[in-house]
């Protein structure tokens, strides 16, 4: 399956918030081949966006791991909506889940899915939300670890979690629809791709 390189955006930000040997550790460095970074000119305002685009909400700083219990998932919230991904591996690939989607995501999944019924193959990974790792429950649940990050309509949850002394980093994107959190994109740190770029046709 191809793999499409994306900007590393995700790792710069959190590791703009860790120390030197925190950065090192779970997030690690960044791969061989990423993009160089450079840093906002004005001191830590994000950087601009195109005009008309929404501004990314910056994830905040947080030692990691962290020394504190992690807080309670509060309903509603975007950690809220993508934490059942973690509970039951491959629903994302679940139709009656499109309620929790919104484009560009939405309508990858809903090719996919088309193409699914028409017998012709498989578009995605069943495990997209693992970054395609093996799934292993007892390493998940004992290394998985997520921040939250909301800027108005905008927001991103990144999680972390090792597998077979693998680590992973995903970024999930929503956006607030009448009141509610969507995923519209689903990234991959370490692997380099993104659902929105699948082309399931």
């Amino acid at each position: 399956m191809a793999r499409y390189a994306l900007a590393l955006s995700a790792m710069c930000l959190l590791a703009a918030g860790l120390n030197g040997a925190d950065a090192q550790g779970l997030f690690g460095a960044p791969p061989a081949n990423a993009p160089a970074q450079t840093a906002p000119g004005d001191g830590g305002s994000p950087p601009a966006n195109a005009p008309g685009g929404a501004v990314e909400p910056a994830t905040p700083p947080l030692a990691w791991p962290p020394s504190e219990p992690s807080a309670p998932v509060l309903p509603g919230s975007p950690t809220a909506v993508v934490k059942p991904f973690y509970e039951h591996i491959g629903l994302e690939l679940d139709p009656a889940q499109r309620k929790n989607f919104v484009d560009p995501a939405k309508t990858v999944l809903d090719k996919s899915d088309a193409l699914r019924a028409s017998g012709q193959g498989e578009c995605l990974d069943p495990n997209m939300a693992l970054d395609n790792a093996d799934y292993d429950k007892l390493a998940i649940d004992k290394s998985l670890k997520s921040i939250e990050a909301v800027n108005g309509d905008q927001a991103k949850v990144i999680v972390a979690f090792v597998v077979a002394g693998n680590q992973h980093r995903l970024e999930w994107k929503l956006k607030k629809v009448d009141g509610d959190w969507k995923i519209s994109d689903l990234l991959s740190v370490t692997g380099e791709w993104a659902l929105s770029q699948y082309q399931c046709e």
